[in-house]
Parts: structure tokens; sequence; C-alpha cells
């Protein structure tokens, strides 16, 4: 048997698929899954075991005959029988049907005139158990497991080495992100907490709990942020993964991750790092796991995460760690 998948979206959303591709392999352990993702989205699932091939469409690009002629010839040579789409486009579920592939499963919406099987969409939970509903649709109403990844050991290795190299591998540390993707700030979505206010979460660290390090996380669009941070305090070690399997591995060796939403953050909880997250406009209920003492969202009372007091993040720090 051999399944497709159709995710769009970034890295995060490809995370919170996770447990819907574990839950399908464990109920057809025989099956080969493939996935369609963004171009940006690929480097996922190096650290996902369930998926056999990682196939490219760029799905809000401006998209021509040409383009949707040429998914459609990837998806017929492949000769599917079942097929999973996070995609509401009707385009996109037509050129499933005429794949001829029997099983369609995608949300109800009202141009779903080409999926078969849809499925209810509940966007106000938890979008790991939103996207797990879908399974619904092959009458599977099992739980939806918990985030999970499967990191390559030649990463863990990697990681082990640079912890060696900024002298945390005894200590531990506190790991920080603020960076975010270009793609949200072309959206008008601002998830940079301010520097200054990270320089008085770091100094009041740093005060209390001198002998733990703290790390910032620099990826290729962190940089100015990173030298920013790194003029107003000096003696934080910054740790540049240069692939999302490292990156897990440094999450997963942390003691506390303070990050904004992000890809890290899912990374984050995946690996089950304790975890303080900050929010903007987005409601935490939905990117982090209900009922968890591990996984805090701390959302603005004026959707602009710059408006969140950094005394109230260092509350939480200090509550998380006498628990």
């Amino acid at each position: 048997m051999r399944i497709l998948t159709l995710i769009p979206g970034g890295i995060s959303d490809q995370i919170l698929f996770f447990p819907t591709l574990k839950t399908l392999k464990e109920q057809y352990p025989e099956a080969t899954i493939d996935v369609i993702v963004e171009p940006r989205s690929k480097n996922a699932y190096r650290v996902c075991k369930y998926v056999q091939e990682v196939l490219l469409f760029d799905f809000y690009d401006k998209n021509g005959l040409a383009d949707y002629l040429n998914l459609l010839g990837i998806i017929r040579d492949r000769e599917y029988e079942l097929a999973i789409t996070l995609e509401p486009d009707w385009a996109i579920a037509f050129l499933l049907w005429l794949n001829g592939i029997p099983e369609r499963i995608g949300y109800q919406t009202k141009n779903s005139w080409f999926i078969n099987n849809p499925v209810p969409q509940k966007t106000e939970q938890y979008n790991a158990f939103m996207y797990h509903d879908l399974l619904k649709g092959l009458n599977i109403n099992s739980p939806c497991p918990d985030l999970t990844i499967n990191v390559p050991k030649e990463d863990i290795d990697w990681v082990e080495s640079e912890q060696k190299r900024i002298n945390v591998k005894t200590t531990g540390y506190i790991l920080i992100h603020g960076g975010s993707s270009p793609l949200t700030v072309v959206q008008g979505i601002n998830k940079i907490y301010p520097v200054s206010k990270w320089q008085k979460i770091i100094d009041s660290l740093q005060k209390k709990q001198p002998d733990l390090p703290i790390v910032l996380l620099c990826g290729p669009d962190d940089l100015e942020w990173t030298k920013e941070i790194l003029n107003l305090c000096p003696l934080v070690k910054v740790i540049s993964p240069p692939d999302i399997g490292k990156l897990a591995a440094v999450i997963a060796g942390a003691n506390l991750m303070l990050c904004t939403d992000s890809a890290p953050m899912q990374l984050s909880v995946a690996v089950g790092t304790y975890t303080i997250a900050l929010f903007g406009p987005t409601e935490p209920k939905k990117l982090l796991p209900p009922n968890s003492h591990r996984f805090i969202g701390i959302k603005s009372s004026t959707d602009e995460i710059a408006d969140i007091p950094a005394d109230k993040i260092l509350e939480q720090i200090w509550k998380s760690s006498e628990e």
C-alpha cells in the first residue's frame, strides 16, 4: 500500500503532523508513506522515521498549469491508494481525484467536492489533535500520540562535541531562541522579543544562577539579534546547529528552553525539554500540548509579543525551578 500526505506550511506544521504519520504507520505497518511539502519544510523529515520520500510543491506560489501538470505526473507515477491532504484548495483535491486515488481524506469545506471522506475541522483545539482528526475519515479513532522525533546519532555526537567546546557538557544550560523567520516578517507577524528585555532576563538568570550557562541558538536569520545580545551580555555562549537534527539535539540537552512561537519551540516539545514560549496574537493552546506543566505559553495581553513584561517571564522561570 502506498499513502500520500500533502502538508502545506512551515517546519512547525510538519512536526505537529508527525503524530498523525505515526498513527498511520502503526495502522498500516507495511505501507509506504510519502509527503508533499513546501521546499522550506523539507528538512523537517530528517527527524521523522515514518516517511519514505519527501516530494516538493510550493502550495502558496503563483502556480500555473505547468506546475499542476508536473504535480499530477509526480502523483500518477507512484500509484497511491490513499491520500490525506491538509490543503483546502479544491484544485489539489481535483488532482488527487484525477489520478484515481480511491481514498481521499481532507477537511470538510464548501469546496471539498473531490474529497470522498471529508472530516469536520475543529480549529479551536491543539493543532496536532486537529490534524490527527483527519484519520477519522479512515475510521481510526485512537487518541493522538505525543509529539516525538527521531534524532540521528551523528547529530547527537555533533552536539556532544559542541557542548564540550563551549564548556556546558557537565553543567547543563539554559537555551534561548529569540529569532524569527523572514516569512513571518513578510506576513507582518512580529515574533521577535526585544533585545533589551532579553538582557534583563539574562542578567537576572546570571545573578541568581551564576553557574548555569546561558546559550543562544543562532540560525542564519538570527545573526543580528545574536550580535546585539552578545554586545550587552558578553558572558552568554552561542551555538549554531547546521540542520534540524543537530538543532533538536541541542534543545534536548538543555535544562530550560526560552523561545518565541517557532519551529524550535515544537522541537523542544518533541524532545521533552521544559519550555517557556512567548506568543503574540496566536493562542498558545493551539500550538502547545494541553494539560502539561512542562510546556508553558505566555501570551501578550495586547497581541504584540514585545509587550510581554520581562518580569512575567522571570516569574515563570523561578516558578518552574521550584517545581
